[in-house]
């Protein structure tokens, strides 16, 4: 239980049904369909949808989209819904063209998006609504405008070079070449029109016909090859959950492309240590996730990709017998300088929410456009802002994750639920670009280890590195462990953002009550009833 003298907040606790997600206008949108009767798909695809209108650097209709579904005496259900490079890209192209890695403001880097056909095959298999009712919320939003929040256009006002620079932003984005002004209203008119044509034909209206003509016609004028056949071959594929044991939970996470299974790697090696008994914001402790994370990225970054291309399989990568023998080279009292070996075989990286019903059905769903504003191409006539998850790829022939026409990239966006026995105890995902795992395995020790409440564990200061490997921690954890981090050979600064943001809601199974806590890095909020 939280400090009453420190102004932080208490989680939500409801009884029939909660929502946590990073905007109050999606939570209410969420909760208003809990409480009309619908169902935790509807609400979460709902909220998602709102989403996509009034946190525009975060999400969009031009990104992707994953889920893990829970249903009462069903196998928990996984989605995945990430887009696909367009067919005619390939290493060999891009690497005669002078490439050696992606540019992220390339219409190279902009796969096919696949969030819109997410929401369509959820409400398909697990809703009682259709796209026109869960699309109504968001229409009204983008149509009648809507107010603009602090972090929102914090995060809004970093991208305007982007934005101004990739064309047709600045005219649906920016007002008067600037972004909108906290607190004041903004429409996005092109965008309500496009959600009506979805909202009427389904997902077919946007990966079919004149928008679908309109996406890829803003490509090819900046030199990109996708096609509308690419659009219209969008897949929405259900998946295996893979799940790996922590202390009496089952973290279940969606199997590559996306990197959840580092989340399980992290938790692997910190179960090799004794952490209740270590001060849950001390530099020690902090020093072992650091370490941990460390090694798991190593391996994300020498393994994962489309599965159709890896060379090892997640089981492998999350065996307990590899992580005994990785553990052993974190050292408690200093920073490891030289790595382990990341290969299996030599020894033996956004909006996220969850929702809970009345049933017991839960939805840990996670969409995004990657960095801020995605790519920053906005089509002109249709008003969507395109990703950008095409700079996950690498371009190096032979690297599972190197760039080819019809793959799925490295995906950061991870759901993820902790399961005890049968039943969901956690339904959760942390935002943040490339913090997500650690962000997965920070909140799930601060819970599992440390005993906090969903809000404590999201509360908690968190720290990362840059690519340069400088360690920077958020401010609230102070001079002590900066020094105490420093000391143990990290290289450590103070960030400047914060790392990433976050949604939970506990199941409380013997008392009938759901435990709900949104992340306090952004404008939203969680609600019950």
């Amino acid at each position: 239980m939280r400090d009453f003298h420190d102004p932080k907040r208490s989680p939500i606790y409801a009884a029939n049904g909660a929502l946590a997600t990073s905007h109050p206008l999606a939570t209410q949108a969420g909760l208003d369909v809990l409480k009309r009767g619908g169902n935790a798909v509807d609400a979460a695809v709902t909220a998602a949808a709102v989403l996509a209108v009034v946190e525009p650097s975060m999400t969009a209709i031009g990104g992707d989209g994953f889920a893990l579904i829970h249903q009462p005496g069903k196998p928990l259900y996984g989605l995945n819904s990430s887009g696909r490079a367009a067919a005619a890209l390939s290493t060999e192209m891009l690497v005669g063209q002078g490439w050696s890695e992606m540019d992220d403001l390339s219409p190279h880097a902009v796969t096919v998006p696949g969030v819109v056909k997410s929401w369509e095959s959820l409400l398909a298999s697990h809703g009682t609504m259709g796209l026109e009712e869960a699309l109504k919320p968001a229409i009204e939003a983008a149509e009648a405008g809507f107010v603009v929040y602090p972090r929102v256009w914090s995060d809004w006002q970093e991208c305007v070079a982007k934005l101004t620079s990739q064309g047709a932003g600045g005219q649906h984005y920016l007002v008067d070449g600037r972004a909108p002004r906290m607190g004041t209203i903004h429409k996005l008119p092109a965008l309500a029109a496009t959600l009506k044509v979805i909202a009427k034909e389904g997902a077919k209206g946007f990966y079919e016909g004149a928008v679908a003509a309109d996406i890829v016609a803003e490509l090819k004028q900046r030199g990109g090859v996708m096609t509308e056949e690419d659009l219209a071959g969008v897949s929405a594929d259900p998946c295996t959950p893979v799940t790996a044991g922590y202390r009496g939970i089952e973290l279940a996470e969606l199997p590559p492309n996306g990197t959840g299974i580092i989340a399980q790697v992290i938790l692997n090696l910190l179960e090799r240590f004794e952490l209740k008994g270590l001060e849950p914001h001390g530099a020690e402790r902090l020093h072992l996730e650091m370490e941990a994370a460390r090694i798991g990225y190593a391996i994300r970054d020498a393994h994962i990709g489309d599965p159709t291309t890896m060379g090892v399989a997640a089981e492998a990568l999350i065996d307990k017998a590899w992580a005994k023998g990785l553990a052993a080279t974190i050292d408690p009292a200093k920073r490891n300088e030289d790595l382990p070996s990341t290969d299996p075989n030599f020894t033996s990286d956004t909006i996220y929410l969850s929702c809970v019903d009345r049933d017991g059905m839960a939805v840990s769903l996670i969409n995004s456009i990657f960095k801020g504003f995605g790519s920053g191409i906005v089509t002109e006539k249709t008003g969507i802002i395109l990703q950008n998850r095409g700079a996950g790829f690498r371009v190096k022939p032979g690297h599972p994750n190197t760039i080819e026409g019809g793959k799925r990239p490295l995906h950061t966006i991870i759901p993820a639920m902790a399961m005890q026995g049968d039943k969901p105890r956690y339904c959760f995902g942390v935002m943040g670009g490339q913090y997500q795992p650690t962000g997965h395995a920070h909140v799930i020790t601060n819970m599992v280890d440390f005993g906090m409440d969903p809000q404590e564990a999201l509360d908690s200061a968190r720290l990362f590195w840059r690519p340069d490997g400088t360690i920077e921690l958020e401010p609230t954890l102070g001079q002590e462990v900066y020094d105490g981090l420093k000391a143990k050979g990290h290289p450590v600064d103070w960030t400047k953002v914060p790392h990433g943001g976050g949604q939970i809601i506990e199941i409380d199974h013997d008392a009938g009550v759901l435990i709900a806590g949104s992340d306090p890095r952004k404008d939203g909020c969680a609600m019950g009833y």
